[in-house]
């Protein structure tokens, strides 16, 4: 057994470790909510350093904290910022409504931390009190809900977006790569007229490009923030300059244009940016669901499917077949997406917590939001890296399947009419002869004429 020091709250007493940081209502929340082993991630607990950062440098400016206790605040939250105190972060995922113990998790160690920079012991806050100090001007309901749009803006921007936009460019890359290789399209998994691959493939980059651009929109609402609304959106107990100021060093810190909400009522009634964002997201893994599921078509085989392009062999693929080679990274992708969705799902139905003046759901709002984005990025890097960029083409295999394709016959349309082509179409599948074969010996067309109908240039 460890050692515990004393410490109390507003219900009474309570043991906590002794080295611990964190104080009564972190401890408390630790032996009521033991449920899943999860935490929020670091992206959060980063933007709750900021917030706290950002309060404590408004609110000393503003003269309501003393300039010893706000110094030590402010160097105890950039620790947290650093990460150098995730370990003291130890609330479930899944816990008290709207986040009131992750709010007082990070009041109570950065009042601790704070307390050692003034020459007090762990846990001591005679000087430094975790709400009226480190939680001066801030309510849970406000600084959890600020908290998720900034690390949901901070994780897009920084990790997500610059490596959505590389795959995107490899993908716009293997279209041009592919231009002139010709293949049968292929509509209801069936023979349909000739096509490039590379118009192909650029059908992939056009849509991963117009998904990115939606994401770019929706990041930007997360911009927005309601610091200051405090408990219900009115701003008590906050000096009337405070959430102007504090937001302002948001937007330092971070980087990024935090301004404060257009309706600061509507902030605090609603996740709306993070809903937002989150369809965003789920639309990015429905389209990813597709075509990795096309590539996965594409590349089936190698001797007894379409085998029409190569994946780049990244490792064995049976325990019992030997040579067998898998298309794994494409299945990775197809389970992160299916990951998104469902986090997509949770946050949808948390949405509906909102009620009155608050949500009382951000905290599984926050973990599944930043779960996909993360999981989203990983996964299109490795992507990129592992599987599209490698991808070759068998030309011979493309024009084969597309010189033998029935749909080849859409082109005679012109010449004989659709139900003479359709004949055509009928006996080539019956005697397993080419359209051109059956064309010539059953049809009156001219051998120029027909070579010219069945030019696979001039069909794409």
């Amino acid at each position: 057994m460890g050692k515990y020091r004393i410490t109390h709250d507003t219900l009474g007493e309570v043991n906590v470790p002794e080295q611990a940081y964190y104080s009564a209502q972190t401890q408390r929340a630790v032996e009521n909510f033991p449920i899943s082993g999860l935490h929020l991630p670091s992206a959060f607990i980063r933007a709750q350093g900021i917030i706290k950062w950002a309060a404590a440098k408004a609110n000393t400016e503003l003269g309501e904290l003393k300039a010893d206790v706000g110094k030590a605040i402010m160097q105890a939250a950039e620790e947290v910022m650093e990460g150098r105190l995730n370990g003291e972060f130890v609330v479930d995922a899944f816990q008290a409504g709207a986040g009131t113990s992750q709010n007082m998790n990070a009041n109570e160690v950065i009042a601790s931390r704070a307390a050692e920079l003034l020459g007090l012991p762990r846990g001591d806050y005679s000087r430094v009190h975790p709400n009226d100090h480190v939680n001066m001007a801030q309510s849970t309901n406000d600084t959890i809900h600020v908290a998720i749009n900034i690390a949901a803006a901070e994780t897009i921007e920084r990790h997500l977006l610059p490596i959505y936009d590389r795959l995107c460019t490899t993908f716009e890359q293997k279209a041009e790569e592919f231009h002139d290789v010709i293949k049968s399209g292929r509509t209801h998994l069936q023979d349909a007229v000739p096509m490039r691959l590379g118009q192909e493939f650029g059908g992939y980059a056009a849509t991963l490009r117009d998904k990115y651009n939606n994401l770019l929109h929706a990041k930007d609402t997360l911009l927005e923030i309601g610091l200051g609304g405090n408990a219900v959106g009115t701003g008590i107990n906050a000096h009337p300059e405070y959430a102007e100021k504090a937001i302002a060093y948001i937007a330092e810190r971070t980087g990024l244009a935090f301004k404060p909400a257009t309706h600061r009522f509507m902030f605090m009634q609603n996740t709306q940016a993070a809903i937002r964002v989150n369809e965003a997201l789920k639309e990015i893994a429905l389209h990813f669901i597709k075509i990795t599921s096309d590539l996965r078509l594409l590349s089936s085989g190698p001797r007894t499917g379409l085998a029409e392009i190569i994946l780049p062999a990244v490792q064995p693929g049976s325990s019992i077949m030997p040579g067998k080679v898998n298309p794994v990274m494409l299945e990775m992708m197809y389970m992160i997406c299916s990951q998104v969705i469902g986090n997509a799902e949770a946050i949808t139905v948390a949405g509906l917590g909102s009620q009155l003046e608050i949500n009382v759901m951000m905290p599984v709002v926050a973990h599944n939001l930043l779960q996909s984005i993360t999981i989203l990025a990983n996964g299109m890097k490795v992507l990129d890296e592992r599987c599209i960029g490698g991808i070759t083409a068998d030309k011979q295999r493309c024009r084969e399947l597309m010189e033998r394709s029935l749909a080849l016959a859409t082109s005679l349309n012109p010449l004989i009419g659709y139900e003479k082509a359709a004949a055509i179409a009928k006996e080539a599948f019956k005697t397993h002869e080419s359209i051109g074969e059956v064309a010539r010996r059953t049809s009156d067309i001219s051998e120029e004429e027909l070579r010219n109908a069945l030019n696979p240039e001039r069909l794409v």
